[in-house]
Order: structure tokens, then C-alpha cells, then sequence
């Protein structure tokens, strides 16, 4: 019997995957447990439909997430934190920062999505962003002492 997964099955495949499972196995565990139907030509024309919308939301996405990264890239943020006359700064550069700062010129990035360098003076740095599995982005920021 074949059965497409609903989810993923340890051992046995992932979501979405067509596998050749024995009759009572689908029929008593999986398929009662939603965690597969039966593949028929119905389903499968169904799956294929599914995968081929989630491609191009995916593709969509990629290509936001490509756009969003070069404009990242064409911007130098200033952040200002307090700092002695030598430039070493006070506390900390945070990423809730960076993602207020851009917030400030209409860029809209979560602040989980930034990964900042260790920062203990004032100077130029750069930030990785990553916006997509596959598109990281670097943003270059200036850190400022404060007056």
C-alpha cells in the first residue's frame, strides 16, 4: 500500500513524501492517526497541486528576501551609545537597536533575524542579517558615542 505522509514519520519519511508502507500498518496506524493518506490518483493530483503553490510562494519569498538584502546593503545605519572620551562604550550594542533603527527608515526586520559582532568601542561594523534560509544579508552601521 502506498500512503502520502501528512507529517513527518520517524523512521519511515517526511511530510509530503510518498511510501510504500504494509496494508496493516497504513490502514490500523497511520492513516486513523492523520498522519497519512492513502496515495490514490485524487491525492495525488492534490500533492501535486500543493507542492507546486508552495514552490512559488517560496520563490516569492526568496525574491523578497533578495530585494530586502540589497537595499540592507546600501544602508549605514549610526547608533548612539554612551561612551568614554577613549571610545570604549557603556553597556551593550543590541540587535533591538539595529531593528529600531531601521524600523526609523521604513525597514521592517525582526530582531532575531540580526546577528551583531562583539562591539566594546565606538567605530564601523557590520552585521549579518539573515533574511531567508538561503539570503543573508551584511548591514554596516557606525556606533557613535553619545553627547
Amino acid at each position: 500500500m502506498y500512503v502520502i505522509l501528512i507529517q513527518d514519520v520517524e523512521n519511515l519519511g517526511y511530510k509530503n513524501d510518498i511510501v510504500k508502507v504494509r496494508d496493516g500498518y497504513g490502514r490500523n496506524f497511520l492513516i486513523p492517526n492523520k498522519m497519512a493518506i492513502i496515495a490514490n490518483d485524487s491525492n495525488r493530483k492534490q500533492l501535486a497541486e500543493n507542492l507546486k503553490q508552495q514552490a512559488r510562494k517560496l520563490a516569492q519569498q526568496k525574491a523578497d528576501a533578495e530585494t530586502l538584502a540589497q537595499k540592507l546593503e546600501t544602508i549605514i545605519l549610526k547608533i548612539e551609545q554612551k561612551a568614554n572620551e577613549n571610545g570604549k562604550i557603556f553597556g551593550a550594542v543590541t540587535t533591538q537597536q539595529i531593528a529600531d533603527a531601521l524600523k526609523a527608515l521604513e525597514i521592517d526586520v525582526d530582531r532575531k533575524l540580526i546577528a551583531l559582532p562583539e562591539i566594546k568601542e565606538t567605530g564601523e561594523y557590520a552585521a549579518v542579517v539573515k533574511l531567508h534560509k538561503e539570503v543573508k544579508a551584511e548591514l554596516k552601521f557606525t556606533v557613535v558615542a553619545a553627547e
